[in-house]
C-alpha cells in the first residue's frame, strides 16, 4: 500500500532521489525475488512489472513503472560477481516485482533510468550477501545506484489491524540492535542477527532483512538514517542511506 499511501516515508525517499548525483542506472535487490541456484540478474530490455500480491484495492493493480532494463548492465553485474568467485546468470524473463517498483516510484518517478534486479539465492547466508555487495561496490563509482528493498522488521503474522501507533516491544528491541550495529559498521555481529533480542518475532523468515546485507556490503561505511517509522505494529519502514 506504500505505492498509494507513501506519506512521510514516500516524501523521504523522494527527497533522496532529488539530491542524488546524476545516475546511469539502478541495481535493486528485493525481498521478493528468491531463486534456486546462483545469483540471477534480470536482463530484459523492457522488463515490465508484476503485481505479485493479492487482496488489495483495484487501484494498486493499475500502477506501472515503465523503466527500461539493461542487458549490458546485467552482464556487467554478473561479471563483477563472477570475478569475486560468486555464481551469476542472466534472466531475460523476470519482470520487476513490487519490492523494486514501489520504492522506485518515489525515488525516480520519471522511470527514465535502466533498472536491473538481483535475486536472493534460496541457499544463502549474510556472509554470501555481504560478499555480493562488496563485489558490486564498483558500481557506486560508475553511476549505478545500489538499492536494497525489504524491511528490518517484517512479520505479517503479527500485524495489529487496529492500527496501533506504537510498534511491538520485540520489534523495537530488534530494530535498535540492528541500528546500533549498523552505526558501528559491524557486519560480523549483524551476520549473527538470530541471536539478537526480538529476532525470531521480527524476522520469522529472512528474505526481508537480507537485502540489507547486499546494501551494507556495497556501502562499505556506516549508513545514515533516512527514515524511521512503523506500520501496523510489526512492519518497519526504517530506511538507510550509505553515503
Amino acid at each position: 500500500m506504500l505505492a498509494l499511501e507513501g506519506e512521510a516515508w514516500g516524501e523521504a525517499v523522494s527527497a533522496l532521489g532529488r539530491r542524488l548525483p546524476p545516475l546511469r542506472a539502478i541495481l535493486v535487490c528485493s525481498a521478493h525475488w528468491q531463486a534456486a541456484g546462483p545469483f540471477r540478474l534480470s536482463s530484459a530490455a523492457v522488463p515490465g512489472v508484476m503485481h505479485d500480491f493479492g487482496g488489495f484495492p483495484e487501484a494498486l493493480y493499475g500502477l506501472d513503472y515503465p523503466a527500461p532494463g539493461s542487458p549490458g548492465l546485467a552482464d556487467e553485474a554478473a561479471g563483477l560477481l563472477r570475478e569475486a568467485g560468486l555464481e551469476a546468470v542472466l534472466d531475460a524473463q523476470r519482470p520487476l516485482d513490487h519490492g523494486a517498483w514501489v520504492p522506485l516510484r518515489y525515488l525516480r518517478p520519471e522511470a527514465d533510468l535502466p533498472v536491473v534486479q538481483l535475486s536472493l539465492p534460496r541457499t544463502r547466508t549474510p556472509g554470501l550477501l555481504l560478499a555480493a555487495g562488496r563485489a558490486l561496490a564498483p558500481f557506486r563509482h560508475r553511476g549505478v545506484l545500489i538499492l536494497g528493498s525489504g524491511g528490518i522488521v517484517h512479520n505479517l503474522g503479527r500485524l495489529d489491524w487496529q492500527g496501533a501507533a506504537e510498534p511491538r516491544p520485540w520489534a523495537v528491541a530488534f530494530q535498535r540492535w540492528v541500528h546500533e550495529r549498523l552505526a558501528a559498521g559491524d557486519g560480523t555481529a549483524l551476520a549473527e542477527w538470530r541471536q539478537a533480542p526480538g529476532a525470531m518475532e521480527s524476522v520469522p523468515t529472512s528474505e526481508h532483512l537480507d537485502p540489507l546485507f547486499v546494501a551494507m556490503g556495497a556501502g562499505g561505511t556506516p549508513p545514515v538514517l533516512l527514515f524511521a517509522g512503523w506500520q501496523l505494529g510489526s512492519l518497519s519502514l526504517t530506511s538507510y542511506e550509505f553515503p
